[in-house]
């Protein structure tokens, strides 16, 4: 039941107007999330190269990143060719946003916490550990609650379009040793990158950043004691499973985001109807890939027990406790140090945290 309480210089508001207003958003969620039909444009021919950290060895690979870019194609009648390229296949990964800005490439599917030294509000589309519960929470923050402009302000800066992010799933440790309590941490090296390797060193862990094609090896040889490369079923497809005995749960966070990024000049070629073919394909896809990666995550945690020998370990709540609170910190550290455009994400985050009731 939903409770009526009077709030100094706030409008009230009634259970049916709140049923009302809820049940309209949810209409126009779905839809916003719905495939988009076929368009018919007057708009020229393009043909996009786009490249993505990800290789054909990932299963997702086929079933997120280039199908993806068939979504585009489809909804364009051909209008928008995309030509997939795998990682550092036209330049190294950590190259793409100044690739992209330069119009080397057109656009890209990638990960925005490579660039969060250059553009340092890039954190906050990947996510902070201990923030989102679920896809709604964080379509809410960067659509409803205006974090998305500001994103978008920054990038705009650099020459770049930000389409919107896409969800990868959560932040899943795979570990060599277990992680139970905060103790734990303490002098665990764990490859990680972005805010929640400031996260993780606040805790006491030694976070080392490791690029994906040598994950595997550092894994194996114990350089890191423990890793995360996007959620269970992510991880699994670089085959951490094969080198880790425990899976730490919960999720670090639910969502953790990719982002779609077009150079300007290329963006702005387009006309409306294909901005916002792209648009809905962005939000359509980070739903289903949602879901296609969570459902995936439960089937994996069971061959892992069944077939690896391995353990899923549930952390002690108070790891949870402290990760969400040292999260919070790296996030108004960031504001201090970026308060154009992190300042502002952060204000958006400390309300989001208050209205959900995490803090």
């Amino acid at each position: 039941m939903v409770e009526e309480r009077k709030v100094s210089g706030a409008k009230t508001v009634s259970r049916r107007d709140f049923l009302k207003k809820s049940a309209a958003a949810t209409a126009g969620a779905a839809a916003a999330i719905g495939a988009p039909a076929v368009i018919s444009s007057t708009n020229s021919k393009f043909k996009w190269t786009i490249q993505s950290h990800w290789t054909p060895g990932v299963w997702y690979f086929e079933t997120v990143y280039r199908e993806f870019a068939r979504r585009v194609e489809e909804a364009t009648a051909g209008e928008i060719e995309i030509d997939t390229r795998t990682a550092n296949s036209v330049v190294s990964t950590q190259d793409i946003l100044g690739a992209v800005r330069r119009g080397r490439l057109d656009a890209s599917f990638i990960f925005p916490g490579y660039w969060v030294g250059e553009l340092p509000v890039a954190g906050h589309l990947n996510g902070n550990l201990g923030t989102f519960a679920s896809h709604e929470e964080m379509h809410l923050f960067m659509y409803e609650m205006g974090a998305l402009d500001v994103i978008r302000e920054a990038y705009a800066e650099r020459g770049v379009y930000q389409a919107g992010p896409m969800s990868f799933g959560g932040i899943t440790v795979f570990a060599r040793e277990p992680l139970v309590t905060l103790d734990d941490f303490r002098g665990f090296n764990i490859r990680s990158t972005g805010t929640p390797a400031r996260v993780f060193e606040r805790l006491g862990a030694s976070p080392t950043m490791v690029h994906g094609n040598e994950l595997y090896q550092a894994m194996q040889t114990g350089i890191v004691d423990g890793a995360h490369w996007g959620c269970v079923s992510t991880g699994w497809g670089m085959n951490l499973q094969e080198v880790s005995s425990y899976i730490m749960q919960p999720d670090m966070l639910s969502h953790s985001n990719g982002e779609f990024i077009v150079n300007m000049d290329r963006w702005n070629e387009l006309g409306s109807d294909h901005k916002r073919v792209i648009h809905e394909c962005v939000r359509a896809m980070s739903a289903d890939a949602s879901a296609h990666f969570r459902h995936r995550d439960f089937l994996l945690m069971e061959e892992f027990v069944q077939d690896f020998g391995g353990e899923i370990v549930q952390m002690d709540p108070s790891v949870m406790e402290a990760i969400q609170r040292e999260s919070m910190v790296v996030v108004d550290e960031i504001s201090e140090q970026d308060p154009r455009y992190s300042g502002r994400v952060g204000e958006i985050l400390h309300e989001f945290m208050r209205l959900t009731g995490k803090v």
